[in-house]
């Protein structure tokens, strides 16, 4: 873990701007989904120390927040409110619908036009806002029709609700009938270093101007195991994480992370990734890890 004590200013990877838009961000974003409880169920073990994570990342230049209303359900929006309220001109705040939480903390799915109205004002209400910057539809799975929802979500965005439109967990053609209904700002799926199912994707998005930002960069819920990686870690003096995340910066210039913790701690290892170039040699090596 970093022996700093406050993070390092962001900005190293550069910045991506939103096709469309006037919204220019910093590569190196910040997830709030940890921030809920076990399992992103419940309170925040620490709220404290939740509400000191999010001032210390807008300290450091981050300008990219990626929460949803599902999230505790409501805990991340609270505690953004409550820790950043008001908000810097220059935040942006991404969020998520198409999904909710029932007492037991299972992921109940729903696209239902109703549903993705009343969670788009909920989200806004949580977190004192008027507008959205940027709503990601979640789809399901990729026999799911993705038509009807982004009807909704054009409407929405045609009565001022939300700016943009992203949409997560899609296949390709699910992405291409998405666009068929509305431009689309940013993907949400998950890839990281031993998982590339979306390589050709990333590639076309890039090429479009369109950003790509994975989730669970570092593995998830099931944290990336690899020697391979841990040689590479040692060999650089960093940590496996730090190299996983400066190995998504390097993948491809499109490409927004946002990797969440409730620690300052890990954020600073975090934001640290940042400002690792890795060489050829071990570059080589990721590239490699990729999963058949």
């Amino acid at each position: 873990m970093s022996d700093h004590t406050t993070s390092a200013p962001v900005g190293a990877a550069g910045r991506f701007t939103f096709p469309g838009s006037q919204i220019s961000v910093h590569r190196m974003g910040y997830g709030a989904m940890q921030l809920a409880g076990p399992h992103v169920f419940g309170p925040a073990r620490d709220p404290d120390e939740a509400r000191a994570v999010l001032r210390e990342a807008v300290a450091a230049g981050i300008d990219h927040i990626d929460t949803s209303d599902f999230y505790g359900p409501h805990v991340t929006n609270h505690l953004i409110r409550e820790a950043l309220h008001p908000y810097a001109a220059s935040l942006t705040l991404v969020t998520k619908i198409g999904a909710w939480r029932d007492d037991k903390g299972g992921w109940i799915l729903d696209r239902s036009p109703d549903f993705l109205r009343r969670s788009v004002e909920d989200n806004l209400t949580r977190l004192g806002l008027d507008q959205m910057a940027v709503v990601n539809l979640r789809m399901g799975g990729p026999e799911d029709d993705v038509a009807a929802p982004m009807q909704v979500m054009r409407q929405m965005q045609d009565e001022g609700l939300l700016a943009h439109i992203g949409i997560s967990t899609v296949t390709a053609a699910q992405l291409r009938a998405a666009r068929d209904v509305a431009p689309i700002v940013t993907v949400q799926n998950h890839y990281n270093l031993v998982y590339r199912t979306d390589d050709a994707m990333i590639d076309a998005l890039a090429e479009d101007g369109i950003s790509y930002v994975p989730y669970f960069p570092l593995g998830g819920f099931s944290p990336i195991q690899s020697a391979e990686l841990q040689a590479v870690a040692t060999a650089l003096g960093r940590s496996p994480q730090q190299v996983a995340l400066a190995w998504l910066l390097q993948r491809s210039p499109n490409i927004l992370l946002i990797p969440g913790t409730s620690s300052r701690g890990h954020l600073r290892d975090n934001l640290a990734a940042e400002h690792l170039v890795l060489p050829p040699e071990h570059l080589a090596t990721l590239n490699a890890l990729a999963k058949a």
